[in-house]
């Protein structure tokens, strides 16, 4: 008779244990985890949370062109996705600059222009199945270099992010301070947009162009119901984003389902539950108002 522990143990650990693509999706997922959780985090605070999406969208087109020039190719579809996320980032400004239009309305129609064009080349050049693998991806099927891509990325970006982080403080609580210091704000901004634009370009293979936003701005939506300090949202957002990714990869294992999407269910969830129960969620509001009026 097999006992509780063993249960456990098989289900919670026998997957990574017995599968190489498991434990190459659980690497690739937690590394994702713990760089873009974190840019989620500043572009709540900077209130930028629809630019992640915006941005994971725009770079559609750019892995299309990589797609239709070298096939499934991870380094070209990756570079093209660079190059089109800050693209669209830069014509979105200027159009803002030159126009009356703001900054997020003309990045909302950019955007979505970009997504049609994406999925309009792909359509053409590919399959179906190339279309669902790269607007969805496939965490599951994570291979070498896609692990390098994603290790690579999430080194670069939590390197980054520590060097960067005072200036992107300064210029979300204080820009007017970091410009009197003679610190010009538009650098640190573009070095913020690299990094989310190479973070979600990192997560489409894993989680694809339109589901890598989720992973970053879910669980840091989450953690501001948690805590009031910068800091401890940070690291609230990579745990977070860490249970969503395991529990998701194990989800996706026994009920076959796409990884992906499952993962994004699972930081949903806790989502969900933070609403209801962290500190800036709505059972403590009301318990405390109940207590107030008693």
């Amino acid at each position: 008779m097999i006992s509780l522990s063993q249960l456990a143990t098989d289900t919670l650990v026998g997957p990574f244990a017995e599968f190489a693509f498991m434990r190459r999706a659980l690497v690739a997922t937690l590394a994702l985890s713990l760089s873009a959780a974190p840019l989620g985090v500043f572009l709540s605070l900077r209130r930028m949370s629809l630019l992640g999406d915006a941005l994971s969208h725009a770079v559609l087109p750019g892995v299309a062109i990589g797609f239709m020039l070298f096939g499934l190719s991870l380094t070209a579809m990756a570079a093209g996705g660079v190059v089109a996320g800050m693209l669209v980032a830069a014509i979105a400004g200027l159009v803002s600059r030159s126009t009356a239009l703001k900054e997020d309305a003309s990045l909302a129609a950019i955007y979505l222009v970009a997504l049609a064009l994406g999925v309009t080349l792909i359509s053409r050049q590919g399959t179906q199945l190339d279309l669902l693998h790269i607007l969805f991806g496939s965490a599951l099927g994570v291979d070498a270099q896609g692990l390098h891509l994603v290790a690579t990325v999430a080194s670069v970006s939590v390197v980054a992010l520590a060097g960067l982080y005072r200036g992107l403080v300064l210029e979300s609580f204080d820009p007017v301070f970091l410009s009197a210091a003679g610190r010009r704000g538009g650098l640190w901004q573009q070095g913020f947009l690299m990094l989310v634009v190479i973070n979600l370009v990192a997560g489409f293979q894993t989680l694809g162009t339109l589901m890598a936003v989720g992973l970053m701005m879910l669980p840091a939506v989450s953690a501001r119901l948690w805590h009031n300090t910068l800091p401890a949202q940070l690291v609230n957002a990579s745990v977070q984003a860490l249970l969503a990714g395991v529990s998701g990869l194990l989800l996706s294992y026994h009920l076959d389902t796409p990884s992906g999407p499952t993962i994004i269910g699972c930081a949903g969830v806790l989502y969900f539950a933070s609403l209801l129960v962290a500190p800036g969620g709505w059972l403590p509001r009301v318990w405390s108002s109940t207590h107030r009026v008693a």
